[in-house]
């Protein structure tokens, strides 16, 4: 079945690629690229699967059990277009673009003062080397890394400029896990892809871990009342549990009046958040937001943007800020 599946994906890719990609590579005069454009359709066409998975499972759950019921549409259509751009490839492969010339450079100079390449897989042969093994070891390094730049977010005034417009989203469904600032998506991707190309991932492989940990965020976004219980929140993110963390005063808020110092960082592992002790497994479903989105006392009533191209602003114009003054 799998085999399947991977038979029908290869063929459709293949006839985008040479029918409509392949084409236009060479009638732009970018014929160089023509690598890196295969790479981009089969970015392209995993983020189309994606979307149809999202839309035909967790919208329809969305309706039968709600958290809450959603006071802004227009939010909800906005996040979308966020999950279409960074789903279809769009942050990727502009990152990968980035990437791949700056890291030639530097593996030709690594490889001229006599420095090899390391290969996670390759730590125990026979075992790690197995797909399904490497695949998961790959998982489980990679999120490791993730918790720790996710902590980041929220703790470097930069960082958490650009990352708070994630977190102004009140209504949160499962198109919020995207809504990010354009140059938060790119500082993610490029570190992630580093971390990836250190530890030996291969390309392919690459794009099956980004879209197995895109999808389980889409479901810890997703305004689903679901807990995995007592054992299964230990063992991965649940919606519950990442919907803690968007509370206001509970979860994302490191410092500050009524915080409890920043938790549930981890992105698909809890393990992470208990280690270094940022666990917080509460009962209930929280509500969402920024703390100074709050009309004052308690807050200072601040605009995040409705639109997406007023968000990016906004967003720009906060990491400015914060390298003058405390933004939260």
């Amino acid at each position: 079945m799998i085999q399947t599946i991977s038979d029908i994906f290869a063929t459709v890719q293949g006839w985008l690629f040479e029918t409509l990609v392949q084409p236009l590579v060479f009638a732009t005069g970018m014929g160089e690229f023509v690598e890196e454009a295969f790479t981009g359709t089969e970015w392209v066409l995993v983020g189309v699967c994606e979307l149809v998975i999202l839309f035909v499972i967790l919208r329809p759950l969305e309706s039968i059990i709600p958290v809450h019921a959603i006071s802004n549409p227009r939010a909800r259509w906005n996040d979308f277009i966020y999950t279409v751009l960074q789903r279809l490839g769009v942050i990727p492969i502009l990152a990968f673009l980035i990437l791949d010339p700056v890291l030639s450079i530097a593996a030709e100079a690594l490889h001229l003062e006599g420095w090899g390449t390391f290969n996670l897989d390759q730590v125990w042969p026979g075992v790690t080397d197995l797909a399904l093994v490497s695949f998961f070891l790959y998982l489980i390094v990679i999120d490791l890394f993730e918790y720790g730049y996710h902590w980041a977010q929220h703790n470097v005034r930069w960082m958490w400029a650009l990352h708070s417009l994630h977190h102004s989203q009140q209504d949160m469904n499962l198109w919020s896990d995207d809504r990010n600032h354009v140059l938060d998506d790119l500082v993610h991707d490029i570190f992630l892809g580093l971390v990836a190309l250190a530890i030996g991932v291969e390309p392919s492989q690459y794009i099956l871990l980004v879209s197995a940990s895109r999808m389980l965020q889409s479901l810890q976004h997703a305004n689903v009342r679901i807990h995995f219980g007592r054992i299964g929140e230990y063992l991965l993110v649940s919606p519950r549990f990442h919907r803690t963390h968007h509370a206001i005063g509970i979860g994302h808020e490191s410092r500050g009046r009524n915080s409890l110092g920043g938790h549930n960082f981890a992105v698909l592992f809890p393990i992470w958040d208990v280690l270094f002790r940022t666990a917080h497994f509460a009962q209930g479903f929280a509500m969402t937001g920024v703390r100074d989105q709050l009309p004052p006392p308690a807050g200072r009533s601040r605009d995040y943007g409705q639109g997406f191209w007023r968000q990016q602003w906004l967003g720009v114009k906060r990491m400015i800020e914060s390298s003058r003054k405390k933004v939260r």
